[in-house]
């Protein structure tokens, strides 16, 4: 998302805290309703060219907004809509995403408000991981051939009960409406949103063996000065890597594992 689009979703993420910043809105109910909002500018691709059309005043998009939802959803949602419309869009589709992402990031900072962000970051990572090990159920997940509401029920089974109801609902929309997105890709999205709540960054870190609480706050402290902002550590056991730890943040990687030190030693040796 580039020019324009991207201005406009930094400008709804601002009202979308400054809303939520209120008390009294509900904002998990918030998420929802811009979930089902993404929905229906998947269906209507014209309503997306309505919606995002550069001729037409920002006022008269924003009272269209208005007539369409109302009675439909909360007040605070078609305030937060009527905003995005407001704004200049480089295409319709980009809108749908950006709304998408503020329905997200709603349930994101519901998770934080019940204090239990640290809970919906873990789980969403655990998962996963669970999904990256089984191609069995990845299938079940992301098979074209199985309805939303099939997979819906398989995500109630597999986290109802045992994970945050924010987990469960993020994980459900991601599988019951991918968007064109990768499973993986969607979870780790999740987790950048999370991160950017907490002004921190994320660090996937593999290592062979699982590590101890001191050995985690010395890594992540490491990384915090490296990086000059708070780290979250993810943590993935691979034996694999012969000791040391991989960390990724982004597209770096800093590899001390034994592993990689043998295969460098051997390309050495070859070349």
């Amino acid at each position: 998302m580039i020019g324009a689009s991207r201005e406009a979703l930094a400008a709804g993420r601002e009202n979308l805290e400054s809303l939520t910043d209120n008390t009294s809105v509900d904002v998990a109910k918030l998420a929802r309703e811009l979930t089902a909002v993404t929905a229906l500018l998947d269906r209507e691709v014209s309503l997306r060219r309505v919606l995002t059309d550069p001729s037409r005043s920002g006022q008269d998009k924003a009272t269209f907004v208005g007539t369409l939802l109302a009675g439909q959803v909360s007040g605070e949602t078609v305030d937060l809509v009527s905003g995005l419309v407001r704004s200049r869009w480089s295409g319709g589709r980009d809108f749908a995403d950006s709304v998408e992402e503020l329905a997200a990031y709603a349930e994101i900072i519901a998770a934080e408000k019940a204090g239990q962000l640290d809970d919906v970051e873990d789980e969403l990572f655990r998962f996963g991981r669970i999904v990256s090990g089984s191609n069995e159920l990845r299938s079940a997940l992301t098979e074209p051939k199985a309805g939303p509401a099939a997979k819906a029920e398989l995500i109630k089974k597999l986290l109802g009960g045992r994970a945050n109801a924010g987990t469960v609902r993020l994980v459900s929309t991601l599988v019951t409406n991918p968007r064109g997105r990768s499973l993986e890709h969607g979870l780790e999205s999740y987790s950048k949103l999370a991160a950017a709540r907490r002004g921190r960054v994320v660090a996937l870190v593999t290592s062979a063996v699982p590590l101890s609480d001191g050995q985690k706050d010395r890594l992540g402290s490491a990384l915090g000065r490296l990086y000059g902002r708070q780290v979250h550590l993810n943590i993935d056991v691979d034996p694999t890597v012969q000791g040391g730890v991989r960390v990724q943040i982004g597209d770096e990687i800093i590899d001390g594992t034994v592993s990689s030190r043998l295969e460098g030693a051997r390309q050495a040796l070859e070349g």
